[in-house]
């Protein structure tokens, strides 16, 4: 048994900044989700244990009548708030993709699938939608049809949008480029289907509407961006990566990589100078990775010039 040296989380910038909630709310709501997370893991994916051991956290009780007052505060203000019919018809249309369930058999599916594959691995045929090449995306089995159980087609649509809007995050977190790596490393597909649901249940996006703050600022959000939760998914995907690393985890540990970004997430979608999904500090992740690529590309380009001269 090794000794586990003390984990350094991820640097997030929200902590330079004021958050509009006090101490006695973020302690609940850590108590609340990890109990939540317990109970509702398992409803991933069926098959998730094959690869992740869940997070066994135990009930804990709420502290004190104060603190249950001041959750009472707070929650009736969460609920006392109107949308506006531009959020009220963006949230529904996003509602309607959440109750979207994976079809194998449906052709549009079919070709979300195999596009999805034609981005990762251009180079390589793809044999069918059922075949062992699946594995090498992080897929559990040759056919990943059965690893959308747990949260629909939305989830395939979450990576093709990481995928085509920024190409360079995709391909550095599905082949773990950059970094000290683990030896046993999350697989990418399903590891992306578990960021899908993480933020459908951070932002209570099953509910008529949102009744947590970080839920009720991205909703605000999405009245003014329809591609929020997609431009947010690729920034979460990127803040649990750089998570992982700087706590130098294994794949024994992913729950709780997951739990501690969801913790982070939550902080920076409650600040009060957030107007759109790109001014919360963790989409700097997103930029920068943009920014390398480029960068490698003028200097590749400096290069072939200088050759041909």
């Amino acid at each position: 048994m090794r000794l586990r040296k003390r984990r350094q989380c991820f640097p997030s910038c929200s902590s330079l900044h004021r958050v509009d909630e006090d101490e006695i709310y973020w302690r609940q709501k850590k108590d609340d989700e990890e109990l939540e997370w317990s109970q509702n893991s398992s409803h991933v994916i069926s098959q998730l244990a094959q690869c992740f051991t869940s997070a066994m956290v135990g009930p804990r009780a709420w502290i004190g009548g104060l603190f249950n007052r001041s959750a009472n505060r707070r929650n009736e203000r969460f609920h006392d708030y109107h949308l506006t019919p531009p959020q009220e018809e963006r949230l529904q249309r996003l509602q309607e993709r959440l109750q979207t369930p994976f079809d194998e058999s449906r052709p549009d599916h079919q070709a979300a699938l195999r596009d999805l594959w034609r981005i990762a691995f251009p180079n390589v045929v793809l044999n069918g939608l059922i075949s062992e090449q699946w594995k090498d995306m992080g897929w559990q089995g040759p056919n990943p049809s059965t690893d959308f159980r747990g949260c629909g087609f939305i989830s395939l649509e979450n990576l093709l949008f990481l995928a085509k809007n920024y190409p360079a995050s995709f391909q550095r977190l599905l082949f773990k480029q950059g970094g000290n790596r683990a030896t046993w490393e999350y697989p990418f597909a399903v590891a992306g289907i578990n960021v899908s649901f993480m933020l459908i249940k951070m932002l209570d996006l099953f509910s008529e509407k949102p009744r947590c703050l970080p839920g009720m600022n991205f909703v605000r959000i999405l009245g003014e961006d329809e591609a929020a939760f997609d431009v947010l998914y690729c920034v979460a995907f990127e803040m649990m990566d750089a998570q992982w690393l700087a706590m130098h985890a294994s794949y024994m540990e992913f729950n709780e990589v997951l739990k501690v970004t969801r913790r982070q997430l939550e902080r920076e979608l409650s600040l009060e100078d957030i107007d759109r999904i790109q001014d919360l500090p963790a989409y700097n992740l997103l930029y920068q990775a943009q920014k390398v690529t480029l960068d490698n590309f003028r200097r590749d380009l400096n290069y072939e010039d200088r050759d041909h001269f």
